[in-house]
């Protein structure tokens, strides 16, 4: 975009060259909410663009709909569906989750903390903070419904207001625009007509709060009114005042883009402006507040979709739709007012934008202004001029123009309104500042400075600081803070006593001073601010900035003591090792100076840890602060000193001390601490219970038993035994809880630990022999020495104990403990009482197995018929009682049949050895459990018929699976026991068995067992041979089966002799692959479909369909077949045949069996194959029988095609008039393709298909019909074909007549002129594009093609062409043919008329013979391309040298004049005199290659007046190269100029060396006096004496009189006797030495008092100007009156010495100029 243009637009970047796909860069899929992301939504991930880090590229594979990031922080919004999801990616973590009642159209972020959400029929806000879900805050007003896309979505800055924008399709094709105005406090909406809005936060002049406005594009739909821009304030409370607004201004729409409509307004906050963007690319630049268009252009040709601002810059960046360019635009404030000056020709608006905005640009208006009011009077207007001029006209002048302006009696001083008004408009500057507080610090008026200070009105400088100090400390403070005036904000620190604050301020500022000579100042006048100061310095960033202990040295040499402790403790805080002898002198000064309680805290906090620890350790001791001074010794008899007062200690500090020692340390400290008595067994104890770990248990326990202190051992072994895993504490503690008579303790440690050792345990407990043998109990109990429990106890006489043991101990072990009485010979009485004590919970297998091995079973039958008798079902115990009645043959039979308890498994092997029959009870009671067992005792002992039975009987097929299945390898062999079990199953125990289960089970075993002749055998048994399952279906089917599978020989039996049995099903077996009786499965289909045997009717019929399905697709006999339909004749049997001819390509024979069945089902296929064979005379028939039946389009269509290839075309006309479904238009295609043109002319004619028919026409050669049909079709392809058929027949009128109708399409225009041109018809070809151009809708297609033409066939017409129809050509198309027919004169003015002059500019050069003067001047002023002006720039030297100074007038402002200078250097020294001219006219830009070439120029020439004039009016070259140069030339004038040049440079002596060589004595003179140097001025003149030259002599000292040291002067005088000569010089040094010493005096006589006064309130009025007598009105505070005459003014009681009054600048010497009197006054 041009840098003439108030907007500056370039493309940041591109979304495709990141990789987003184009798919995915449109709305809804790409956001940017603002100018930190882009968030691309991609079919498989989401691409984020970080705007923020160079546009770096993370994606992450997340599934989503779409996806917008919060606009400050990383928080990511996701949608899928209904459902709404935030993710805050830094955190990695989910936020808020939320699933909406209905789909979402559009959303946006409307603030950081607020997501909006908008459906199709309401608006919700979604607040990030909380865990709520979203809330409702309206519905969307019916003009915004459904069919509204909604683009635009804003909530106003005070969030009271929102405003929701769409568009939808109007009328005509136009896009209209609705938005809803919602206020949230009235819950009212507003209808707006209008396509975008936005709201916007500006600052009203004359108005203190801001306006809240919202700036919208108005338009009513259908209105033939242009829209318009609206401002209008929202919200603002009446009571303030009346609302902002403006009137509506209509907005320029350009005349392309009437169609056009906004899709985005954007407000830059920074400069109060509004962006407006189309969907064609233009941007409207709106100032809001006057609402006036500043800019209009079309920044991009395709569409934006999203918008966002960057508020700090103004900027504005958008995104293009698919192409994904992202574009940035911002105000450019340099060329605004110009702009707006020379273009819009708006005053008034530059000025108030320069002043508002504060731009460059309007400073003459403004200064126009200005003087405009003040030559009026106006002064308001004019100070308000002033304001807004930003800082244009605010300068001291203007201040003293106010100053000088006298006071109207009875009104403001113009001063002070001029100050009002600039503060009320923003901030003075710094003299601004100074003038205006002068008044109010006189007036005491401090809270006026304070508002103006606060609200930050004045600018802050050193010298308001002064005025303000005398008042207000602090007020100064704040003003020096600003003004970074460090050494005065540090004296104010000093006067308010905050000397903490002093330090970190210096530091902060880089402030260096002299800290050491403050604090020693304070130390005596204010220790604390010494102090504080002393804390600041030491923790200054970067290190102390003062020796701590040199500081701390003076504050103990002062006895502060407490100071000097705080401040060390400032100063150690940080604990390095360097500072180890000032934390020992801290803590010794406190010890030793009475303070030990301040040493314990210090080293209770542990912040000092390098001090001496040693000393401070006696140190502590001596004050008796034990427990410090043992926290500092190692040594151990140190220590065991320390400890002989542990009584005095902390007991919780002593078991805590022992944590810092070693063990033998800790070992021999409680050993000594033992020895001193059984006071300090209790902490001792502690100590022991804490470090037992570290100090070992058997150390412990030896300090204990050395000391003989059991109790101290039982209390510390009780703490840890517990949790100890050691074995000897657990023993040591039941040995002491023993020796202490504690036997519950004993008891419970041998009842509950694992840890102790059994047999060591239970070694002493037995030798201890305790009155209460319970802890023995338990451990014998617990590690099974139940044997040695038992014979201790027994042996003892404990027999209770015994009984105890097993009643309430441990039952379970009963059976060992009576093993054990067994054992002992124990009474039997004494046993059996035990058992009945015990009961049932003493183990019976445990009790049984010990009674079995040692023979004394019978003894337990009371104990378990006692059992029984209570109820038990244990089957242990009746196990076990079974086997006393078995072998006791109590009648076992009864006892296995009834009893339900006992177990199967334990009883039967037990019985076999005594009676086979009843282990085979015992087993078959168990029910499945003991098969395996039953089948090998029958096996053993033939039991088969009873297996057989049971077999039968329980009709389990894993059973029969085992018994009949052979053993693996054993397949092939006969096995006895199996046919024994075969012939029992079918000649008994099947036959029996009137359970038809049975039956079936028996059955399966058989066949799972593989077994079809014993299968076929026992079926015939039961079904041919009698029996009550002789009519069962499924027994029947399963012969037939069987006999399919094992002897197919016997199923035609089967299949005569049975009836009953599934005949579809046995006949799909037969038909399978693996069977394949065909014949056999005929037979049951024809044999079922008889009526004796299939009732209904429609069986039958399905029965004989499914037997000519035999013969039809098994068998393939189709005559077999066709027979079998006559002898049924039945419809579906017809059509079953026909379908089987259809199939083997038999269609004639198919369409007449489908006749037969009256059939149009396959019609499809039945049309398919008769079209293959051709066979369409026989198909007809069939087609009006399917057509009495179905009204289908193929049908109706395969009729017409057999009419047309039957050529029977009156039939084909009849059907195709009368009532159809057919599709004529494929049909007439199918016919057209095929070359049956009459058939598909009349189709074509029946369905007014003129494009087809025309094409008919065409190929029956009938052109004239052929046109008429294409002017009915007007259809442009059509006119081509016609147009070209004409054309190959030679029909030019007619083809003329179509190529007019083609040529009107700009796409087909090509293709007219390729087929014309490649028959060779060129004049027919221009005739008809010279008819085409005078068509009502010609195009610039048909110009251009034109013109083409001409340059091909006639160049003579082609610039008359191009000048007549210059606006309707294609400029590129024809330039290019102008150029391929070498007409370059019409390409240049093609080029001149569309603006390419650069390439009118090429043509020219490049051509010679095209060129023209004027033309080519004209043209390259407005090249873009810099390069072609040097490029003609070569040209015109080279070709038209003589109009190269014309030509460099022209373009002198737009080229490098150091390019064209060595342009002309190259070119040779011809041209560097031809271009003389042009390089005198350029000299003015002083530049140094022209400078140097003219120079040049000139010394060839020997015009030293020419070069002498350049060299003093222009400086840019080499003036020594040049001097050097000229210092050898032959002529004086030359070696002049080079000395002028050398002194120009202050090459003072090279200069007076070539003076001197051409004696040139008044330069040399000149140059000495210029350069004010001693030494050179006193060189010349010895030169003068040297060559007796008085009278130069006496002229040097006239000229260099101020740089002569008046005793070189006298010394050369007299010694070469120049006495007359120097004269004159001493005269003049006397004078001036008299003048100067008056002055002197008249300087430093004191003034009198009452002079100074008087010019102190003199110098004040002068600078109030006339404030006295006035009323001081600033900020509209209360009326001032000025202090009376004699009070000073500036603050101070006494005037400073050095100072000027007022506070001006201090009196310096001035090294001898007189000082001046007073300052300027403004």
């Amino acid at each position: 975009m041009s840098a003439g243009v108030p907007l500056q637009f370039s493309e940041a970047l591109n979304l495709q060259q990141l990789g987003v796909p184009e798919a995915s860069i449109k709305h809804g899929l790409t956001s940017m909410e603002s100018d930190r992301w882009i968030i691309c939504v991609e079919p498989s991930q989401v691409t984020m663009v970080d705007l923020q880090n160079g546009a770096q590229v993370s994606r992450r594979p997340i599934q989503a709909e779409a996806a917008v990031m919060n606009p400050t922080q990383n928080i990511l919004a996701l949608r899928s569906g209904t459902t709404v999801q935030i993710f805050n990616l830094d955190a990695k973590a989910k936020v808020k989750a939320h699933q909406m009642p209905e789909p979402l159209v559009f959303w946006k972020w409307t603030s950081t903390s607020n997501l909006a959400l908008v459906t199709a029929t309401s608006v919700y806000h979604w607040a990030l903070e909380d865990a709520n879900p979203p809330v409702k805050m309206f519905d969307r007003l019916a003009q915004l419904g459904p069919n509204t896309q909604i683009i635009n979505y804003r909530v106003s800055p005070d969030n009271k207001w929102c405003l929701l924008g769409g568009i939808s399709a109007g009328a005509g094709g136009s896009v209209d625009g609705n938005m809803q105005l919602y206020s949230i406090e009235k819950s009212v909406s507003q209808h707006l007509t209008g396509h975008a809005a936005a709201f916007a936060m500006i600052k009203v002049p004359g108005r203190e709060d801001p306006a809240q406005v919202l700036c919208f594009h108005g338009k009513t739909a259908g209105s033939p009114e242009p829209p318009k821009f609206f401002v209008r304030e929202i919200g603002r409370d009446p009571s303030k005042g009346a609302p902002f607004g403006i009137q509506p201004a209509n907005i320029p729409i350009p005349p392309d883009a009437a169609s056009d409509f906004p899709v985005s307004l954007v407000v830059d906050p920074k400069n109060d402006l509004a962006f407006l963007l189309t969907k064609m690319g233009y941007t409207y630049m709106f100032d809001i507040h006057s609402g006036k268009t500043v800019y209009r252009a079309r920044v991009t040709q395709e569409t934006v979709f999203v918008t966002t601002c960057q508020e700090s810059t103004g900027a504005v960046f958008g995104i293009t739709v698919r192409r994904g360019g992202v574009f940035r635009m911002q105000l450019n404030g340099q060329v605004l007012v110009p702009y707006i000056l020379n273009t819009l020709r708006d005053s008034d608006l530059a000025i108030k934008l320069a002043g508002r905005l504060n731009l460059p640009g309007a400073e003459s208006l403004f200064a126009g202004e200005f003087e405009r009011y003040m030559a009026a009077g106006q002064i308001a207007e004019a100070a308000r001029i002033v304001a807004s001029s930003g800082t244009a006209l605010r300068t001291p002048a203007t201040m003293a123009r106010f100053q000088q302006i006298p006071a109207q009696p009875g009104q403001v001083p113009p001063l002070l309104q001029y100050f009002s008004i600039l503060l009320e408009s923003g901030r003075l500057n710094e003299q601004e500042s100074i003038e205006v507080a002068k008044p109010v610090l006189q007036q005491n008026r401090l809270p006026l400075m304070e508002k103006w200070l606060k609200d930050d009105k004045l600018q802050a400088s050193e010298a308001l600081g002064d005025l303000i100090m005398p008042h207000d400390v602090g007020m100064a403070l704040s003003v020096y803070l600003r003004a970074e005036c460090h050494a005065k904000a540090i004296q104010c620190f000093v006067q308010r006593g905050e000397y903490d604050k002093i330090v970190p301020y210096s530091t902060s500022v880089g402030f260096k001073m002299d800290y050491s000579s403050m604090l020693n100042q304070l130390l005596f006048n204010n220790p604390q601010g010494a102090l504080d100061l002393a804390k600041g310095l030491v923790n200054a960033e970067g290190g102390p900035l003062i020796d701590i202990q040199a500081t701390a040295e003076a504050f103990l040499s002062s006895n502060r003591v407490q100071e000097t402790t705080a401040f060390l403790l400032e100063a150690l805080k940080e604990n390095k090792s360097e500072h180890a002898y000032l934390q020992t002198k801290l803590l010794e000064i406190n010890l030793i100076g009475g303070a030990p309680q301040v040493a314990d805290a210090i080293m209770q906090q542990g912040i000092l840890t390098h001090y001496d620890r040693p000393h401070i350790g006696k140190l502590c001791e001596r004050a008796g602060m034990w427990q410090r001074a043992a926290e500092h010794y190692t040594e151990i008899n140190d220590i065991k000193r320390v400890f002989k007062n542990s009584h005095q200690m902390n007991p919780e500090f002593v078991v805590s001390y022992f944590g810092k020692l070693n063990r033998e340390q800790s070992i021999m400290l409680l050993k000594d601490m033992m020895s001193r008595g059984p006071q300090n067994m209790q902490v001792c104890v502690e100590v022991a219970k804490k470090y037992h770990d570290e100090l070992g248990s058997e150390e412990l326990v030896g300090v204990f038993e050395s000391a003989r202190a059991t109790e101290g051992l039982y209390y510390y072994l009780g703490a840890i035994v517990n949790a100890s895993e050691d074995p000897y504490v657990h023993f040591k503690y039941i040995q002491a809880s023993c020796m202490l008579g504690q036997f519950k303790e004993a008891e419970r440690v041998c009842r509950d630990s694992n840890i102790y050792v059994p047999e060591e345990v239970k070694n002493y407990l037995k030798s201890s022999k305790l009155p209460d043998p319970r802890p023995l109990i338990h451990v014998c109990d617990r590690y099974d020495f139940v044997d040695e429990l038992t014979e201790y106890l027994y042996l003892n006489s404990l027999l209770q104990y015994i009984e105890v043991y097993v009643t309430k101990v441990s039952p379970t072990k009963t059976p060992m403990v009576v093993g054990k009485l067994f054992d002992l010979g124990a009474n039997e009485d004494f046993v059996k009482r035990i058992l009945m004590a015990v009961g049932t919970a003493c183990p019976v297998d445990e009790l049984v197995e010990i009674a079995e091995t040692r023979n004394r079973l019978r003894l337990l039958q009371p104990w378990l018929e006692a059992n029984v008798a209570t109820g038990s079902t244990e089957p242990s115990t009746h196990n076990a009682l079974g086997k006393i009645y078995i072998t006791l043959n109590r009648d076992p039979k009864s006892f296995l049949l009834n009893n339900m308890f006992y177990d199967p498994k334990v009883l039967g092997p037990y019985c076999e050895a005594l009676d086979p029959q009843l282990a085979f009870i015992a087993y078959k009671k168990g029910a499945g459990e003991c098969d395996d067992q039953l089948i090998k005792v029958s096996h053993e002992h033939g039991l088969y018929r009873d297996l057989a039975k049971y077999l039968v009987e329980r009709q389990d097929l894993d059973l029969w699976a085992k018994v009949l299945t052979p053993e693996e390898g054993k397949e092939n062999e006969e096995d006895p026991q199996r046919r024994q079990l075969i012939d029992q199953v079918v000649e008994w125990a099947l036959p029996e068995s009137t359970n038809a289960d049975e039956v079936s089970c028996t059955v399966k075993a058989f066949m799972a067992a593989d077994l079809p002749s014993e299968l076929i055998n026992l079926l015939e048994r039961i079904i041919l041979q009698g029996s009550d399952f002789s009519d069962n279906k499924n027994l029947q089917n399963l012969l037939i089966l069987t006999a399919i599978r094992a002897d197919s020989t016997r199923v035609a039996g089967y299949v005569d002799q049975l009836d009953k049995f599934d005949a579809k099903d046995i006949a799909l077996i037969c038909l399978s692959e693996s069977h394949m009786l065909f014949e056999e499965a005929f037979n049951i289909y024809v044999k079922f479909a008889k009526p004796e045997l299939t009732d209904d009717k429609d069986e039958q019929v399905e029965m004989q369909v499914l037997a000519i399905g035999v013969l039809v697709d098994h068998m393939k006999d189709l005559d077999r077949a066709k027979s079998y339909a006559n002898q049924c004749d039945e419809k579906p049997v017809w059509s079953k045949l026909g379908k089987a001819q259809l199939e083997n390509k038999f269609p004639a024979e198919a369409i007449e069996s489908f006749i037969n069945a009256e059939d149009a089902s396959e019609y499809v296929m039945v049309c398919a194959e008769a079209n293959e064979g051709e066979i369409w005379g026989a198909l007809i028939p069939y087609l009006k029988m399917a057509r009495k039946t179905m009204q289908e389009n193929l049908i109706d269509t395969e009729l017409i095609y057999a009419y047309a290839k039957t050529n029977n075309l009156t039939e084909m006309e009849k059907f195709v008039t009368g009532p159809n479904v057919a599709n004529i238009q494929t049909i007439g295609d199918r016919c057209f393709s095929e070359g049956l043109y009459q058939a598909a002319k009349i189709l074509f004619i029946s369905i007014n298909n003129n494009s087809k028919l025309a094409l008919c026409h065409i190929h029956l050669e009938e052109y004239r019909d052929a046109v008429e049909a294409a002017k009915k079709a007007n259809n442009v392809s059509t006119w081509k074909q016609v147009c070209f058929a004409c054309l190959r027949a030679e029909e030019f009128r007619l083809a003329a007549t179509c190529g007019l109708e083609v040529i009107k399409y700009p796409d087909h225009v090509d293709d007219v002129v390729v087929y014309y041109s490649d028959l060779g018809h060129f004049d027919h070809l221009i005739s008809l594009f010279e008819q085409g151009i005078g068509l009502d809708d010609a195009h610039v297609g048909i110009f251009t093609e034109l013109g083409i033409l001409y340059t091909k066939h006639v160049p003579t017409k082609v610039m008359d062409h191009c000048k007549v129809f210059f606006s309707k050509l294609n400029v590129s198309k024809v330039v290019r043919a102008c150029e391929r027919a070498r007409l370059f004169q019409p390409a240049v003015y093609l080029y001149m008329q569309d603006k390419q002059h650069d390439n009118a500019v090429k043509t020219m050069i490049e051509y010679a013979p095209s060129w023209q003067n004027d033309l080519f001047l004209d043209a390259i002023t407005k090249v873009r391309n810099a390069e072609l002006m040097y490029k003609a720039v070569s040209f015109y030297l080279t070709v038209f040298p003589m109009l190269f100074t014309r030509l460099m007038e022209v373009i002198e402002t737009a080229i490098d004049h150091s390019r064209v200078v060595s342009i002309l250097k190259r070119t040779g020294d011809w041209a560097l005199q031809l271009g003389l001219p042009y390089l005198k006219s350029v000299q003015k830009y002083d530049m140094s290659i022209i400078n140097e070439t003219l120079h040049e120029l000139y010394i060839e020439d020997e015009d030293y007046e020419a070069l002498r004039a350049s060299i003093e009016k222009f400086k840019n070259f080499n003036m020594i190269a040049l001097a050097s140069k000229l210092s050898s030339h032959e002529l004086l004038e030359f070696r002049r100029i080079s000395a002028y040049v050398y002194r120009c440079n202050k090459k003072w002596s090279q200069s007076i060396e070539l003076s001197k060589n051409d004696r040139m004595w008044k330069d040399c003179i000149d140059t000495s006096n210029e350069s004010e140097d001693a030494e050179i001025i006193e060189s010349l003149l010895r030169f003068f004496c040297e060559t007796s030259e008085k009278e130069c002599f006496s002229a040097a000292l006239y000229t260099c009189f101020d740089h002569i040291p008046p005793d070189i002067a006298i010394e050369l005088g007299w010694i070469n006797g120049y006495h007359n000569f120097i004269m004159p010089f001493i005269i003049q040094t006397f004078r001036r030495t008299h003048q100067r010493l008056g002055e002197l005096e008249t300087r430093t006589a004191p003034p009198p008092e009452e002079n100074v006064e008087n010019e102190v309130a003199a110098a004040y009025n002068n600078q109030l100007g006339g404030f006295g007598g006035g009323v001081l009105m600033l900020e509209n505070q209360p009326s001032m009156g000025m202090a009376p005459p004699g009070v000073d003014m500036s603050g101070f009681g006494v005037p400073n010495p050095g100072m000027m009054p007022n506070g001006g600048m201090p009196q310096m010497d001035m090294g001898g100029i007189p000082p001046p009197q007073m300052m300027p006054q403004m």
